[in-house]
């Protein structure tokens, strides 16, 4: 289990250091920030939706490795899909993170189970899913800024 957790936690700092879809997207036609202020994390997302389809996807701005890996990966894993196959996505996740999620679950998401630790560090579940927050609030079209407080 040493070996998987190492795995995970490289590939969590891989996606930190060089984090994918980090850009700002002059065409999105949905955009959010989100704020995480116990841990000073903060994040624009924005998305490109054609009808209900998410085509493009990126994120600006800083935080943690933990919250940077997450929205980098989310951008990843979201991209071409339905918001409410986004929204399924998010809710396997937060399952995941929080440790709820039953191992068929965990193995259906993917890359995305490198943040089962998260679930150790019940603090970290608010970094973990930040972005996806501020993802929800862009494809819902709301202007208020995403807090996890």
């Amino acid at each position: 289990m040493s070996d998987l957790r190492d795995l995970y936690q490289d590939v969590i700092l891989e996606h930190s250091k060089a984090p994918r879809n980090y850009k700002q997207l002059p065409e999105a036609n949905h955009k959010a920030e989100g704020f995480n202020p116990l841990c000073g994390d903060r994040f624009t997302i924005y998305v490109t939706m054609e009808g209900d389809a998410i085509r493009d996807i990126s994120f600006q701005g800083s935080g943690c490795a933990i919250s940077k890996a997450s929205a980098s990966m989310m951008t990843q894993s979201v991209k071409g899909k339905t918001a409410a196959e986004a929204e399924k996505i998010f809710a396997r996740f937060h399952e995941l993170v929080t440790g709820h999620a039953e191992e068929k679950n965990e193995n259906d998401l993917g890359k995305l189970a490198v943040f089962s630790g998260v679930s150790e560090f019940p603090v970290r579940v608010k970094c973990a899913t930040l972005a996806w927050h501020t993802l929800q609030a862009a494809i819902e079209g709301k202007q208020e800024s995403v807090s996890t407080e």
